[in-house]
């Protein structure tokens, strides 16, 4: 990785594309930013938009094409593309035309970035996780997804906003598949350093079982009724790709949850999920066991076959 100035390449300029490049921007995540869509009119003109801020913040080079040379040698490329999620499917619904499109796209990509770490945000990112990673044979670390690291951020706004604390003092997950088998590890959750379920208000526990369904099920549903609303998400997870692209580019060796595919990870191999992840400079270097009940051992379980039969479909398919 360049330690001069690196670069990030995102890939396609959809709503998502566009906003993390735009979070990126903002926050000064990387000072090169490349677009690449297939659409020229398209990418020229969200990277237009984008360069008529650059006076307003730190980024100093930014560029958008559809000539896919505009990624070479990208320290970080994030893949957006792809077909995207309508009202009333799941992100699975969407395998079969992603994964044809990363078949299509991931040769050349590689051979612009070939030392990049690839960050899959377009769903289902743990099938496309698990896909690109056998369609380039890079190293498992190398090429990771966004995963629960957005919906670990719905949990923990819900959560504060029940226990009328700042979201920074709650420490829970969502793990598992990013869609509808993914589940929060309460049996280790916290505020501070309390324990969720000993949380009191006027001597009284807040969440009771009831309360940790429903929040759970508010964060499984959250991505459903914003693209009900809008026909989308994009603004939160670009922030999410955003922080996650700091993580790699200044190797913070920090802790998120991330989709990366697993090895012997509680008896779970050759399955993209959710878990937490130290990711740094090379992307994902390390894996961590978080301490789950067996009700929870039991759903880490259940959400991998959720995504190995979705994945089993493309097993057979060449690959690099």
């Amino acid at each position: 990785m360049s330690t001069s100035s690196p670069k990030l390449a995102v890939v396609g300029a959809g709503a998502v594309g566009s906003s993390l490049a735009y979070a990126c921007q903002i926050r000064g995540s990387v000072q090169q930013i490349a677009l690449y869509d297939i659409d020229t009119p398209k990418v020229e003109a969200e990277a237009k938009d984008l360069i008529h801020g650059t006076q307003f913040t730190p980024v100093s080079q930014l560029v958008g094409s559809s000539d896919i040379t505009v990624v070479a040698d990208a320290d970080v490329v994030v893949i957006t593309a792809g077909a995207k999620q309508k009202p009333g499917q799941t992100r699975l619904d969407l395998a079969d035309a992603n994964v044809a499109i990363l078949h299509a796209m991931l040769p050349a990509l590689v051979e612009q970035a070939p030392d990049a770490v690839y960050v899959l945000v377009t769903n289902p990112c743990d099938v496309l996780t698990w896909a690109a990673q056998h369609i380039t044979g890079l190293p498992r670390g190398r090429v990771i997804s966004s995963g629960t690291l957005l919906d670990t951020s719905r949990l923990r706004r819900l959560v504060a906003e029940v226990a009328g604390v700042h979201q920074s003092n709650v420490h829970a997950l969502m793990l598992g598949e990013h869609g509808d088998s993914e589940f929060p590890v309460w049996s280790s959750a916290t505020i501070g350093q309390t324990p969720l379920r000993d949380w009191l208000v006027d001597g009284e526990p807040v969440f009771t079982d009831a309360v940790l369904e429903d929040l759970s099920a508010s964060v499984v549903q959250a991505a459903y009724e914003v693209i009900q609303g809008k026909g989308a998400t994009n603004y939160a997870i670009g922030l999410a790709g955003a922080r996650l692209v700091e993580a790699i580019i200044t190797d913070q060796r920090t802790v998120l949850p991330l989709s990366s595919v697993l090895d012997d990870y509680r008896g779970v191999s050759d399955v993209a999920l959710s878990v937490p992840s130290v990711v740094g400079r090379g992307g994902v270097s390390e894996v961590l066991e978080v301490p789950m009940s067996q009700h929870e051992r039991t759903r880490f379980q259940a959400s991998a076959e959720q995504v190995r039969a979705a994945c089993d479909r493309f097993a057979d398919e060449p690959t690099g």
